[in-house]
């Protein structure tokens, strides 16, 4: 009991846990449960974790806890991505710092091998930290059953899956123009090119060609042409085209134009050139053509785009001439060129451009005997086939060839442009387009059927399957799978030199087989596997493996078989059988099958375009269906600042201090109570996690020490221990109590139906508001009974409405301790429920409090269970028969009432100490009212009001109506009209807003209004009378509150107060009413006591004060109090005139004297009384 430091009970928490390895101890004590599969992403172990992976791991926690809960079986393994290129930058680095080179050249001069080595060495280098970490922040996961995509039993699964995919046919080598690093000196799939788009500014470069002399052009053209040159009357005719690569000039082969667009001739003053162009490309060379009609002239001819095709040109360099003289250079046709960018003719470079290498090759231009020209090497510079720029980075190539071209007189306009490219999401650095031999999985014609299994798996939120990933899949391209790189899995693909003959290699054993290596293969990695050859069965001498290794992608959407060494490592495995682990029936796939598809996996919405992707093709062309049933997918965490979380910049704290200050529970729960469970970005603020800790944990806090404080004055005053008993809540009849147990009963069939639909942004906010009903409501109303101090004799509520008047003969010492216990046992029933209900949300605080409950519990629920943690209990179920939506209906209302109370207390700015005379409760359903009335006593308690009127009579009070317009919506739907509708609107009588109302329409101008395009405004009239009156509204609910302060009105609330303490002692004491009595009282010095039920006791108050300062204080707020007592009891004594029929009297007035029949020491409104009843 008292207070706590939340990091430290965790770190209390977590020692615990360790001592009886509590993961585990669960995991046995769940082992012949059904299973709940999840599968876990592998991050990189190359970084420590940052909020974003605590997020992800929090969800990771959440949700497997709660299942393992609700009685399944939840293994849990972390997984770790070990290969690719975040791992080899690691040791380009190293290398360039030791050796002057890096990449390719680095791997030449040290090795594969070694170079593996080095990588290896590196790949688990904050792997402690991570284990670290993720234990912290409360997550169970096993980390010593873990899987890494670099064991040789995965990379042997990847080569099976593979293996399968080439057997369907769906895995085919081919060239094509793909998204290209020049620093990792590999192509990218099109979903790792679209992770990382830079604003950047290019060069913008508008060209000529010049057209050829007609002798020269093809036949079918030459009219057309010499019709262009005899109007250019001699001038030089060109065509024009735009770029914003320059560096792809020297390779190009050809223009192309659109077939359906009209062309003009420009004849351009300033170099008396003609261009030919489109009219809406003006603007490209002159900016603004309506200012600029002096400096080009538009000749009287135009050209359909149809017309241009096959015109040949002069072309800008000559490094290909020779290969493509007899057929490039000239004008192709295609739909893809756009009006509205550039001047209508694009510049083809086939090797650098998808659309240009498709146009090329349906145009003969480029084939498989004449590739397009490529002229860069690995690195992304020129080689000796462009002598001019040889060794010349690309982007860096940029200004020296346009340079170049304008000593050849061939460039027409330069400017700049700012525009978004795609960048290497590993290296940062710009990417560019490029024909590069790859090996692809077939995607495009399974786009069908990923669509369709889309439709059979739950996402959360749903918006982010319906529309992005939706329209990823519909959009999805063939997956370049391979890669140029050294650390990773191999494609398991022996060929022969011209290609023809390919091996697909589906496991070790059958590479063993087809090879006739003997001895044991222990790792699958370059360095291990690369000297290996098969004899060729076609007679083209040795196979050799193509150089090529998986995209990482491949590995983590192979995870759900790879993992496990499926179908290697299951029952039924036949290596002969090629197509043993594809049946669902029988093989390795019977037992796959009773846990796959998995249950749940979770990523950030950057997944969608790859984890979640590559699962979803794999699974579909494995066993059409994804690997996963239902997916939850969280948005981005940013700084405060709105900006990516950057270590450089600094801007956002270390997540290990934050939970050193505040606790992982607190960091666990604003993160899940967050936009960020939606798919939508959150901007991580620190106060926000303290906030959690002072709005939510601690009330959870005090309020267990609230019980654990009365539990001990229980055992104190009876000699027993409470022990907590289930059946006592068929006999409660208190409605306060039956209030909290339905509540909380709906609290669970909430949790579990949303639970079930893995939406945690509406689990989250209704526990907090559970927690708040626990400590700002029952605690809070009930405090009293729960200290013993129930005061039967006052009035009552019971859970069926009726209110009771306390009589002075009834109710004894043993009802009144009934009473406690209920509420006692109540307040238990709660917590305990609810620190199971938390427990996946925030391990560490409802598991302490949880070992703090559990003695409490008696022997027949301890027996069966183990007790040591919250986490080897079931999840609460619903107890049916505390089901009571009437009472919660009542209180709901009641507590409504009195939140508008309380605003118009706020809005006057008088405090709740303040007695008031009237609170009016307005409504036009009686039912409202009623149930309002049954608790009438708990709200003119709380709010400290003397009446309480409950009235439908609005006229009597002067309600008026009045309507308002949605604007916005007016707007929408009615456009011009809206102005006058809105004008119109205050001429409406108070019959037609009663109307509409009612009906929720209503008809104004003519035009039809419903309750989306109106607000209705309730209030009342200002006048004299209503001057006092403060008026809260919310729905149909509305109150008016006499705000005026009445003096007598505080001693009519004091004297109530004392009556009521004093007809509790003539009831212990045992006396009748005709026992006559006198009181005697002394008012004593204060006592720091809060009045809230959450607050912890004892706070200090008058800080830096000295104590003969304090003690001086105290006795003159002593003496005052003693006034006013005193005043009270003068002006109220007609009160007191039954229960103290021989009168009142001050202790140090008289002796009090022989037949003391009770007394007790009691606060009343912040004043502590000695009361002394002295029986005559």
């Amino acid at each position: 009991m008292g207070s706590i430091n939340f990091p430290a009970e965790e770190e209390r928490v977590l020692a615990g846990w360790t001592d009886i390895d509590a993961f585990h101890r669960q995991l046995e004590l769940s082992k012949d449960d059904p299973p709940y599969v999840f599968y876990d992403g592998p991050p990189f172990a190359t970084g420590t974790p940052h909020y974003g992976h605590l997020l992800a791991s929090t969800i990771k926690d959440i949700i497997p806890r709660y299942w393992s809960m609700r009685g399944r079986y939840v293994e849990r393994r972390f997984g770790w991505d070990t290969h690719g290129v975040p791992i080899e930058q690691i040791i380009d680095k190293q290398l360039q710092s030791e050796l002057g080179v890096r990449g390719k050249a680095a791997v030449e001069k040290i090795g594969i091998k070694e170079y593996n080595r080095r990588c290896r060495e590196v790949v688990l280098t904050y792997a402690h930290e991570w284990r670290r970490v993720i234990g912290r922040v409360g997550r169970w996961i096993d980390f010593d059953q873990d899987y890494k995509t670099m064991d040789p039993t995965f990379m042997e699964t990847c080569w099976w899956v593979f293996a399968q995919l080439y057997r369907k046919g769906l895995v085919y080598h081919g060239a094509r123009v793909l998204p290209y690093s020049t620093a990792l000196n590999t192509p990218l799939s099109k979903s790792e090119a679209s992770e990382e788009y830079r604003d950047v500014q290019d060069p913008a470069v508008t060209v000529s060609f010049p057209l050829l002399p007609v002798a020269e052009q093809p036949e079918n053209v030459r009219t057309t042409v010499q019709k262009v040159l005899d109007i250019s009357e001699g001038k030089t005719v060109s065509f024009v085209a735009w770029t914003t690569t320059p560096w792809t000039l020297p390779s190009n082969v050809a223009l192309c134009a659109h077939p359906d667009y009209e062309y003009l001739l420009v004849h351009d003053v300033e170099t008396d050139n003609i261009y030919i162009m489109l009219e809406a490309g003006l603007k490209v060379l002159y900016k603004d053509p309506k200012k600029a009609k002096d400096k080009f002239k538009l000749l009287p001819v135009k050209l359909r785009g149809a017309e241009l095709g096959g015109m040949r040109y002069k072309p800008l360099f000559n490094y290909f001439y020779s290969q493509f003289k007899d057929i490039g250079f000239k004008v192709l046709l295609d739909l893809y060129v756009k009006q509205d960018e550039g001047v209508g003719i694009v510049h083809q470079s086939p090797a650098f451009g998808e659309d240009d290498y498709q146009i090329s090759w349906r145009a003969g231009v480029i084939n498989g005997d004449r590739p397009p020209p490529n002229p860069l090497n690995a690195g992304g510079e020129y080689t000796s086939e462009v002598p001019d720029f040889e060794g010349q980075h690309v982007k860096a190539a940029d200004k020296n060839i346009i340079k170049h071209l304008e000593g050849l007189g061939r460039m027409v306009r330069k400017s700049q442009i700012t525009h978004r490219y795609p960048h290497c999401p590993r290296s940062k650095t710009p990417l560019i387009q490029r024909a590069v031999p790859s090996w692809f999985i077939k995607v495009e014609t399974s786009v069908p059927a990923l669509l369709e299994n889309l439709e059979k798996t739950h996402w959360v939120p749903s918006m982010v399957k319906t529309g992005r990933f939706h329209q990823w899949l519909a959009a999805a391209k063939d997956w370049n799978v391979s890669r140029n790189r050294y650390w990773g899995t191999p494609l398991p693909l022996w060929v022969s030199d011209d290609m023809k003959e390919v091996v697909c290699v589906s496991s070790v054993a059958e590479l063993k087989r087809l090879s006739g290596i003997e001895g044991d293969i222990m790792d699958l990695h370059r360095d291990s596997v690369d000297h290996i050859t098969i004899p060729s069965k076609q007679g083209k001498g040795t196979l050799r493996r193509v150089e090529e290794v998986f995209d990482c992608w491949f590995e983590s959407g192979s995870m759900p078989y790879a993992s496990s060494h499926y179908p290697f490592d299951y029952p039924g495995f036949e290596s002969a059988d090629a197509d043993c682990g594809l049946s669902w029936a029988e093989g390795p796939g019977k037992e796959l099958f009773t846990k796959y598809p998995g249950d749940f996996i979770a990523e950030g919405l950057d997944q969608t375009r790859g984890w979640f992707y590559t699962l979803s093709v794999l699974g579909t062309h494995l066993f059409n269906t994804f690997p996963y049933k239902n997916c939850v997918v969280n948005g981005i965490v940013l700084a405060e600042d709105g900006k990516k979380m950057s270590k450089s910049l600094k801007n956002f704290p270390d997540p290990m201090l934050v939970i050193d200050r505040y606790g992982a529970d607190a960091l666990r729960l604003y993160l899940i109570d967050s936009p960020v469970v939606r798919g939508e970005p959150l901007r991580f603020s620190e106060l926000g996690v303290k906030q959690i800790v002072s709005g939510v944990l601690l009330p959870l806090w005090n309020s267990y020490n609230f019980f654990a404080q009365q539990a001990a004055l229980w055992k104190k005053n009876t000699g027993h221990d409470f022990m907590y008993e289930r059946e006592m809540q068929k006999t409660n009849e208190n409605v306060m109590d039956r209030w909290i147990l339905a509540a909380t009963q709906s609290l669970l069939q909430y949790v579990n139906a949303e639970m079930e639909a893995y939406r945690l942004y509406t689990v989250v906010p209704r526990l907090l508001k559970m927690v708040d009903e626990v400590t700002n409501w029952y605690i809070r109303f009930n405090r009293n009974r729960l200290k013993g101090q129930s005061g039967l004799a006052s009035t009552k509520a019971t859970a069926n409405g009726v209110q009771t008047n306390g009589d002075l003969t009834n109710g004894t010492m043993d009802e009144e301790g009934d009473d406690t216990l209920h509420a006692l046992n109540t307040l238990y029933e709660v917590l305990y429920t609810l620190v199971r209900a938390l427990a996946p949300f925030i391990p560490f605080l409802s598991d302490g409090i949880f070992q703090r409950l559990a003695p409490h519990l008696p022997s027949s629920m301890r027996e069966s269970k183990d007790c040591r943690s919250v986490h080897f209990q079931r999840f609460p179920t619903v107890r049916e028969e505390l089901f009571d939506p009437v009472v919660e209906r009542r209180v709901g209302r009641m507590q409504k009432v009195i939140e508008l109370g309380r605003l118009c207390r706020d809005r006057r700015t008088i405090s709740l100490k303040t007695p008031l005379k009237t609170l009016v409760v307005l409504h036009q359903d009686q039912e409202y009212l009623d149930d309002v009335q049954t608790l009438e006593r708990y709200i003119t308690e709380e709010l400290n009001v003397r009446d309480l009127v409950l009235t439908t009579d609005e006229a009597r009070y002067g309600v008026a109506y009045s309507v308002q317009a949605d604007v916005k919506n007016l707007g929408m739907k009615f456009k011009k009209d809206a102005a006058k509708i809105k004008a119109s609107l205050p001429k409406l009588s108070p019959q037609e807003i009663q109307a509409f109302l009612s009906s929720g329409k209503i008809t104004v101008e003519g035009h039809d209004l419903d309750a989306e395009d109106l607000r209705v405004k309730k209030e009342i009239k200002q006048s004299k009378d209503t001057a006092n009156l403060e008026v809260a509204v919310e729905g149909e609910a509305m109150v008016l509150l006499d705000s005026f302060a009445y003096p007598e009105l505080a001693q009519e609330g004091l004297a109530r107060e004392v009556l009521n303490r004093v007809q509790r002692l003539r009831k212990r004491a045992g006396l009748v009413p005709t026992d006559d009595v006198k009181l005697f009282y002394s008012v004593l010095a204060s006592t720091s006591a809060t009045a809230n039920g959450t607050a912890a006791e004892g706070e200090a108050a008058d800080g830096g004060a000295t104590k003969g300062e304090q003690a001086a204080n105290a006795e003159v707020s002593r003496l005052e109090q003693e006034r006013i007592v005193e005043e009270m009891f003068a002006r109220q004594s007609a009160t007191f005139t039954k229960a103290a029929s021989r009168g009142v009297e001050r202790l140090s007035d008289a002796k009090a004297g022989d037949g003391v029949a009770a007394e007790e020491e009691t606060d009343v409104k912040d004043i502590r009384l000695l009361l002394r009843l002295l029986k005559m």
